[in-house]
């Protein structure tokens, strides 16, 4: 697989996965257009790095489909000079992608993990505890999950800055739906956009409830 054919499948991807699946955020287009996607996946899955599917990292952890990435940056109206923290962010290919936004940005993963051997200019890379957050660097305007969440843990709401958003498949009731959190009064009000499969990032399952 050479450059040339990378080259035309990440164009492919902006044409047929993103731009039809309500990616309309010029910006949030011209970066995933020009992150070489391919550089963040497993050597022998490179071919596949830009099919529309989750692409398995290794270690129980997968990436999502490339749409699911470009329409939660879309509908969080990211803005250049934001401080993001982005939790659970394996090899790097969403921090990367903020870095080209404009961002600032954190990326977490844990010791373990799918980490990326190096990062682009403006983005950080820590490792910890994912459900800890990266308090060291708060408050952040926008926190990104990497990956699916049943909740968010009082300590990563309290390193959201006030009116701060929090981008993430949440799910619900077994169904994985892409929503956008606003922090207003120390809570966040989610809004809900779209159902769309999503790999789960560990440790954010939400307490088991007795049923009857």
């Amino acid at each position: 697989m050479t450059e040339q054919n990378f080259d035309q499948m990440r164009a492919a991807m902006v044409a047929s996965q993103l731009r039809t699946t309500g990616v309309d955020d010029p910006r949030v287009l011209g970066a995933m257009a020009a992150v070489p996607r391919e550089r963040f996946v497993p050597g022998d899955r490179r071919a596949l790095a830009y099919a529309d599917v989750a692409t398995p990292l290794g270690q129980g952890r997968a990436m999502a489909a490339p749409a699911v990435l470009g329409r939660l940056l879309t509908e969080a109206r990211v803005r250049i000079g934001e401080h993001v923290l982005v939790i659970g962010a394996g090899p790097g290919y969403s921090a990367a992608v903020l870095a080209a936004l404009g961002c600032d940005v954190i990326a977490l993963e844990t010791a373990d993990g799918p980490g990326a051997e190096a990062h682009p200019a403006g983005v950080t890379a820590v490792s910890g505890a994912l459900d800890a957050g990266w308090p060291a660097s708060a408050p952040y305007s926008l926190i990104l999950f990497d990956g699916a969440i049943e909740l968010v843990p009082q300590a990563i709401v309290d390193q959201l800055a006030e009116g701060g958003r929090i981008a993430a498949p949440l799910i619900e009731r077994g169904v994985s739906r892409l929503a956008i959190g606003i922090k207003a009064a120390g809570v966040i009000g989610w809004r809900r956009i779209i159902e769309a499969a999503a790999p789960a990032l560990p440790g954010f399952a939400a307490p088991a409830t007795f049923r009857f």
